[in-house]
């Protein structure tokens, strides 16, 4: 069975925010030494940007660090929707799981896993969104604390280490 990543409506519900908005989905290059400095670590070298958005992590990433390839997925832009077929070293989703439909959630987490990265960063906010959606619903579709996030993720992924600021929720693991 095809993973469900996204409804057809909710595609297009977000195309319309990504067009309608500029700087929606275009705040993952404010993470890129993040990123940088986790590949530097582990000497990983392929990075899929998962819910990439306007895409703003790859120029990022180039400017400080062109021997890092940036691989882009957005099941929400048309040139972006299509999931790389060969393996990636690192799985980065910046802002990207609250705005995952609930019903899909489990598709997602598990598409993640079995791209079988060395590691996975989850950035999640946990907290509504500023932005609503055009049908009017607020953009994040799941608003749930750390604790309810770890024991979603627990399912898919061992944990490394988290992180909980009040805003976001950090979650940096790897495939189980």
């Amino acid at each position: 069975m095809t993973p469900r990543l996204i409804s057809p409506e909710y595609a297009e519900l977000n195309r319309q925010l990504h067009d309608d908005k500029p700087n929606y989905g275009a705040h993952a290059s404010d993470s890129a030494e993040s990123v940088l400095k986790i590949c530097r670590l582990n000497g990983f070298k392929i990075v899929l940007d998962y819910g990439c958005g306007k895409g703003t992590l790859k120029p990022a990433m180039a400017a400080l660090a062109p021997d890092i390839s940036i691989l882009e997925f957005d099941p929400a832009i048309p040139e972006k929707e299509n999931l790389p077929v060969d393996p990636v070293d690192f799985v980065v989703a910046l802002d990207v799981m609250e705005h995952i439909e609930p019903d899909y959630l489990d598709d997602v987490l598990s598409t993640i896993a079995a791209l079988r990265p060395k590691a996975v960063m989850l950035m999640i906010a946990n907290q509504p969104a500023k932005k609503t959606l055009p049908d009017g619903r607020n953009a994040h579709l799941i608003v749930e604390p750390g604790s309810w996030w770890l024991q979603r993720l627990d399912k898919y992924f061992l944990t490394i280490t988290t992180r909980e600021d009040g805003d976001h929720f950090l979650f940096i693991g790897q495939p189980k």
